[in-house]
């Protein structure tokens, strides 16, 4: 048996390997980019208040790149074009290839809007739905790259499958702005501290590879050198930078030029205070002054599914998602294993813990989680492929409706609602994700919505909520015989479980309160007249635990000083240890994102994940069968 080669570089190695990737990808990407063609559209004009186009202080676009844009978005079925200039510097172009997520020359319907910031041209409906001012009067102050990156994630939502980019030849842009750098990255939700230590830890990683390792180390740091000049080089390219030339002669010193002004302009520092996070500072305090037992119910001395007074503590653990004081306990039942909180957020507590995540300062991290779901969002909605068509189907727990969104790919000619106890849901209707918006609590809205809808869905959602059973009595009410469910729900007899502890990410504290093992799911459909059709293990596994696990560790050693729920200064040390803390993590969250694949694919091919999805038909009781 040959043993395994452990002299090799192996660092070197999956270097090359990683940059050799980014290169074909960068160059994949890039030809999927159309570029606009002004002379085959000198004649047309575009329909006056039809469409809108904002550009950045100092870019110049003329009449036929105008007229270009409104023709390849008409001809297309777009709403939104980002609009990017044939000579943009190739710091900025190497960039936009790294972000962009394109499907035939549009954003995926999920994907998070990236683009140049430079140019938009915007359509009548959108912006109105969107509520956008498009003042161009000779007195309208024009607006920053980071306001447009700002203008295009706003205005994504309001167009999710009609968002797209195209290169415009003609359109004229000013060089960067050094000392906005930071302001931009940002701006496009992107964390520049974070972004200029790996940038530098790359650079110091290359620079001994190609010292120490040979010839692995050397084709590294020399692929690394010439990528600049293989992604955008070439007669053909559409991206054309003024400065490739000195870009790919200078890499390594363009790239820490490129780190140490965007760590000059960062002046607040990665973990530095921002006005607002100090704006929410008052009502926090505030609110905690009488500290946080206000925030649970009395312990219960009995299982709040079976009612079996056999409780032990699966685990204790602070909130290591935001950091929030206060300290949590999930009890597990030895007669049904159900595992739940316990004491219980009160509807205070629930109120003061779920803030700040999902909107608010948390608005954006969730949106790009959620973006990055399409694909589970879709096998969500196929599960119910082999068993019948939907023609009305409410989605309990939607959020902002980026399941809903999503599913349209599946099943096109369905109608989406979506319920939800926030006030996101109203924004899902007005951006188009659902049909119809309901706020308020599903036991308290069913009695008006019985037998309007043949699909029900909960995703993640019956984790979340203070009475699981009453939600499964919401759904047998609603759904006529013969109905569909489909719920999927973290997995509590997962082995990571186990394993990571208070680090799996899916015991979600503090925001689940229940987590059900599905043998209990199961009988409790069965008891309100819902038969299991199918069930999925694998296919339901989220490729989190490792990431996750490293994720709550880092916020366990070095919670974010400023938080405007903590004291709001931060000394030196503590800002120290933080950096460090980030920095070491870097190479273990890549680490754990291996992981993660390797585990993904052990639990589809095992029917043994983090989760689980099921489908339940619901059945004519006895009477109703006459």
């Amino acid at each position: 048996m040959t043993p395994f080669p452990t002299d090799l570089p192996w660092a070197a190695i999956v270097a090359l390997a990683g940059l050799t990737a980014g290169t074909v990808r960068a160059r994949r990407r890039l030809r999927a980019v159309p570029v606009l063609d002004p002379a085959s559209d000198s004649r047309s004009t575009p329909p006056p208040g039809q469409w809108h186009l904002i550009s950045a202080r100092g870019v110049e676009v003329d009449d036929a790149t105008v007229r270009a844009a409104v023709t390849h978005a008409e001809r297309t079925g777009l709403q939104v074009l980002d609009l990017v200039p044939a000579r943009l510097d190739t710091e900025r172009a190497l960039s936009l290839l790294r972000l962009l997520d394109l499907s035939a020359a549009r954003y995926h319907r999920t994907a998070d809007g990236r683009g140049a910031g430079q140019a938009l041209l915007i359509a009548e409906d959108v912006r109105r739905r969107a509520g956008v001012e498009c003042d161009t009067g000779p007195h309208h102050s024009r607006p920053g790259p980071a306001e447009l990156h700002i203008l295009l994630k706003r205005l994504k939502p309001y167009a999710p499958a009609a968002t797209g980019v195209a290169i415009a030849p003609g359109l004229a842009a000013p060089p960067p702005d050094p000392a906005r750098r930071a302001v931009d990255l940002r701006a496009q939700g992107l964390p520049p501290g974070l972004l200029t230590v790996a940038q530098l830890a790359g650079l110091a990683l290359l620079v001994r590879a190609a010292v120490a390792d040979g010839g692995w180390g050397a084709a590294a740091a020399a692929l690394y050198w010439l990528q600049p000049a293989l992604v955008l080089g070439g007669p053909r390219t559409p991206l054309r930078p003024a400065d490739l030339v000195r870009a790919t002669a200078a890499r390594p010193l363009y790239s820490l030029g490129s780190a140490l002004r965007t760590a000059a302009s960062d002046r607040s520092g990665p973990a530095g205070p921002a006005a607002e996070l100090e704006s929410l500072r008052p009502g926090y305090a505030a609110e905690l002054k009488a500290g946080t037992d206000r925030f649970f119910e009395p312990r219960r001395a009995d299982c709040p599914w079976c009612g079996s007074t056999q409780l032990s503590v699966r685990i204790r653990v602070p909130d290591l998602l935001q950091g929030k004081p206060g300290r949590f306990t999930l009890e597990q039942c030895g007669e049904c294993r159900h595992v739940f909180q316990n004491p219980r957020l009160s509807l205070d507590g629930l109120d003061f813990y779920y803030r700040d995540f999902y909107e608010g300062l948390g608005v954006g991290g969730a949106a790009q989680v959620f973006g990055t779901m399409g694909r589970s969002y879709r096998a969500r909605a196929a599960m119910l492929k082999p068993f019948g068509t939907p023609t009305a189907w409410l989605d309990v727990g939607t959020g902002h409706g980026h399941f809903c969104d999503s599913a349209r790919d599946i099943w096109p000619g369905t109608r989406f609602d979506g319920l939800d106890m926030s006030a996101a849901v109203r924004e899902a209707e007005v951006r188009g994700w659902v049909g119809t918006a309901h706020q308020g609590q599903f036991p308290d809205l069913a009695a008006g919505l019985v037998h309007r809808y043949d699909t029900v869905s909960m995703y993640h959602y019956l984790e979340h909520t203070r009475e699981p059973l009453a939600e499964l009595d919401a759904a047998a009410a609603v759904l006529a015989p013969g109905g569909h469910l489909l719920i999927e729900l973290p997995d509590p007899e997962s082995r990571l479980a186990r394993i990571l502890g208070a680090h799996w990410l899916p015991w979600f504290q503090p925001q689940h309160q229940h987590l059900i093992p599905i043998a209990n799911l199961r009988q409790a459909l069965a008891d309100r007249g819902f038969s299991v059709l199918a069930e999925e293990h694998g296919a339901a596994h989220q490729a989190c635990d490792f990431v996750g696990a490293v994720l709550l560790t880092v916020n366990r050693l070095a919670p974010h000083p400023y938080a405007p729920w903590g004291p709001g200064t931060a000394t030196r040390t503590r800002r120290v240890v933080r950096t460090v803390v980030h920095t070491a993590a870097l190479p273990c969250f890549a680490v754990a994102a291996v992981l993660d694949r390797v585990r993904a694919g052990v639990a589809r091919a095992t029917e043994g994940g983090n989760a689980y999805r099921l489908l339940a038909r619901r059945t004519p009781a006895v009477h109703e069968r006459g």
